[in-house]
């Protein structure tokens, strides 16, 4: 595996495809390692994980859950997958960053520093 995979599971793969047309999470999900459930590397940002990251762009540390747009509450902490912080970490692993396009018209850099799953995800 590169350092610079890019992972997806079977499961966020199926949710994810249908709502990510024209987006520019369609090119990632197009480019990413789509794995079964039970082989997702540890460490690797999903729906439904709790993330902690770091805008190195503006010093910033936060913590978020990752969602379905549905689900998305900002002051719980609820980030939609289709958010630009969103679609940036999503697939990513613990360590790695990647630079994002934001609705600003400037990139940012976010790296992760902890990923955890959260223990009950939606059933399909």
């Amino acid at each position: 595996m590169d350092s610079n995979d890019l992972f997806v599971s079977h499961r966020d793969y199926a949710r994810l495809a249908p709502i990510t047309r024209n987006h520019p999470l369609d090119g990632e999900l197009g480019r990413a390692t789509v794995v079964p459930e039970e082989r997702m590397p540890a460490g690797v940002v999903r729906l439904y994980a709790r993330v902690t990251y770091l805008d190195e762009s503006t010093g910033i540390r936060r913590q978020i859950e990752l969602v379905l747009p549905e689900e998305a509450d900002v002051d719980a902490g609820r980030i939609s997958v289709l958010t630009p912080v969103g679609s940036a970490l999503l697939g990513l692993r613990r360590g790695q960053s990647i630079q994002w396009p934001f609705p600003s018209g400037f990139p940012r850099r976010l790296r992760v520093l902890d990923v955890s799953p959260l223990e009950l995800q939606p059933q399909d």
